[in-house]
């Protein structure tokens, strides 16, 4: 109930419809002795027992009474929540802990405390909190699990209060709510070298900035935390604000991972469907490489980009590249299949060139979209696909068939075009793909026969 709840009940007492909110409550037990009451009293009528009457008021006035005197408790209870962690992998656990604080001067009775959370992350947790003393703190938590990305909402908290004699229950909620979100699972990456070393080795490799000398001659605005003394005094009496010198730009390779939402791409739904495979890789990459140092961005078919446009599109150095990371993170664990048929939007992104590494997850492909793939291929020094064959998900496991006629004319349609394209079977490892990719690349397998382990 919290303090804003306590003033909520307080008003709802005013109300007319105070009397029914009380008589909502009674429990089973409550309305077996009204009804118990009321039947002794009209016996006692019809019978002419005045004693039956007597017991018919007794038992119908007890639950009327418990209704009156628990709506009417006063308790002022505050309650907060708190999640450990609240971004958490899919089918890894979280722990929400409960803390309640009497912080009224009088000890509460019994109460019930139920946390109202989606059916995807288990059963709804309830608690029977006994007496708490005035001024008095209870902590409880329960674990939630989710094999299925997304944001979950968790609340309001209700605390149900009942009498001594469990005659009459009302339910008080708090108004806060939590959302605990669950990103796709990431698999560690071997550190291969598909497209250079963030030190500028290797094609992935994009100076951030044309430098000439220690500073750069064009200075920019003051920001916050700058050090004073790079300040250009020239320039600042030129435009009349505070101007600095630009550091020298550390150069950083790039890597754009490019993820195929597209509905018709991909056939089923669930946890072990392609479109999650695809879901999860992409996070795999876009984690390991941010790890190796490389600024990185995601796209989609839709042209949609994340960190965002500002600037060049890429997540930055140190705590930018970090949220960054957050940012992206969160961007797929809600992404959904998109209603576009192609992907020329996200070919329209990488028009300007100097994107760096282009790492693709795709689902089915046409030879329209092939060929789209095809002319992305000459604005990036390097790219490497993960083609899914729907063919082989939509199989029992267990069954290891070869690739499709048409799932072989698209990969040999990518690699023409310079694509090191991989076929993606039913239940493949990540982390095999990956270095399977770095030795097609490096010409160790042969690029007819490196379709996927």
């Amino acid at each position: 109930m919290s303090t804003a709840g306590a003033g909520r009940a307080e008003a709802d007492r005013g109300e007319k419809g105070g009397v029914r909110t009380a008589l909502a409550g009674l429990t089973t037990r409550g309305r077996s002795f009204l009804a118990a009451g009321v039947a002794a009293a009209i016996c006692s009528y019809v019978l002419g027992q005045s004693d039956l009457l007597r017991v018919g008021l007794l038992l119908a006035v007890l639950p009327l009474v418990c209704a009156a005197v628990l709506y009417r408790t006063r308790y002022r209870v505050a309650g907060s929540r708190r999640l450990s962690p609240a971004r958490v992998p899919a089918g890894s656990e979280a722990r929400v802990h409960l803390r309640m604080d009497n912080v009224s001067r009088l000890p509460t009775g019994l109460l019930m405390l139920q946390d109202k959370v989606p059916y995807v992350l288990g059963p709804r947790p309830r608690f029977v909190l006994d007496r708490v003393e005035a001024g008095g703190r209870r902590e409880v938590s329960y674990r939630v699990r989710s094999d299925l990305r997304g944001r979950y909402p968790l609340g309001p908290l209700q605390l149900r209060l009942t009498d001594p004699f469990g005659m009459c229950e009302l339910t008080r909620s708090f108004s806060t709510h939590d959302t605990l979100t669950v990103i796709p699972r990431v698999e560690p990456l071997a550190p291969v070298r598909l497209g250079g070393e963030a030190q500028g080795y290797g094609d992935g490799r994009q100076r951030s900035l044309a430098l000439a000398g220690e500073d750069d001659v064009i200075p920019r605005g003051y920001r916050y935390g700058d050090d004073l003394r790079r300040v250009h005094w020239r320039s600042t009496a030129r435009y009349g604000e505070l101007m600095v010198r630009r550091e020298e730009q550390p150069q950083r390779a790039r890597c754009t991972v490019l993820l195929d939402t597209r509905g018709i791409a991909y056939q089923g739904a669930g946890p072990d469907s392609p479109f999650e495979w695809a879901v999860s890789g992409a996070a795999s990459v876009l984690v390991h490489m941010l790890e190796r140092g490389y600024s990185v961005r995601l796209l989609t078919d839709t042209g949609d980009a994340v960190p965002g446009e500002g600037g060049d599109g890429f997540a930055g150095a140190s705590q930018q590249s970090a949220d960054a990371a957050g940012l992206m993170m969160d961007t797929l664990a809600v992404i959904d299949h998109s209603d576009g048929a192609g992907l020329s939007r996200a070919y329209d992104v990488l028009r300007g060139g100097n994107e760096g590494l282009l790492v693709a997850f795709l689902g089915d492909l046409d030879e329209e979209q092939a060929a789209v793939l095809g002319r992305m291929r000459q604005r990036s020094p390097g790219a490497v696909a993960f083609v899914l064959d729907s063919d082989s998900w939509g199989r029992e496991p267990g069954h290891v068939p070869g690739p499709s006629d048409r799932s072989g004319d698209r990969l040999r349609m990518l690699r023409e075009a310079g694509w090191t394209a991989l076929r993606v079977p039913r239940g493949a490892s990540m982390d095999e793909l990956w270095r399977l990719a770095d030795r097609e690349r490096r010409g160790v397998t042969a690029a007819s026969g490196g379709e996927g382990p």
